[in-house]
């Protein structure tokens, strides 16, 4: 059993988010940031936004002030239903991803 929890604690896991899971944000635009338990090769690292029932758009990420945070920023919102996916590699080489869903509503 000691190995399942060494190999849980070498991943990124998001401890919070903005947008915030199930949000509802009044703006066009929104700066996003995710904070990780770890650091996060952000060269590395991936953004996708997903409005649901519409195409995909990469988010560059951007420079961030802490090394376990990624940034990025979303522009020409629409009111609707959306899903960030991320995806961060940790600097001890683990990949994880997940999703934040969130509604624009004016």
């Amino acid at each position: 059993m000691l190995g399942a929890s060494e190999t849980a604690l070498a991943h990124a896991i998001v401890l919070a988010s903005t947008p915030r899971a199930d949000e509802t944000v009044r703006s066009e635009e929104l700066a996003i940031e995710i904070r990780f338990n770890s650091r996060i090769d952000a060269a590395r690292s991936h953004m996708k936004l997903f409005k649901i029932g519409g195409e995909a758009v990469a988010l560059p990420i951007l420079d961030a002030a802490s090394a376990d945070t990624l940034n990025a920023k979303a522009t020409g919102l629409e009111p609707g239903a959306y899903r960030l996916h991320w995806q961060a590699l940790s600097l001890d080489g683990h990949i994880t991803q997940g999703d934040i869903p969130f509604a624009v509503s004016r």
